[in-house]
């Protein structure tokens, strides 16, 4: 299962138009991106990118969390595992 959730990209996005953080995570919650908006960066205001960032990294947290717990269902409704009570 672990190699599955590693295959599987989720993304975490805060702000928009041009203000924007996107952060990819595998559903295995392991970071393995972060684009900040080139305009984020010449906007210099050091405490609200970071507070996109910390957004982004939760939400893409948050998503990789339902993805593994579903996937984790649909293993053990295969007969994959046990029930695990998810």
């Amino acid at each position: 299962m672990k190699s599955k959730l590693d295959s599987i990209s989720v993304d975490g996005i805060a702000g928009d138009g041009k203000y924007k953080v996107t952060v990819t995570a595998t559903a295995n919650k392991t970071i393995k991106n972060i684009d900040i908006s080139s305009d984020l960066i010449q906007g210099g205001d050091k405490d609200y990118i970071e507070d996109l960032i910390l957004t982004a990294i939760n939400r893409a947290m948050d998503q990789a969390q339902k993805v593994s717990e579903a996937e984790a269902r649909s293993l053990a409704m295969s007969g994959g595992l046990p029930d695990l009570g998810l």
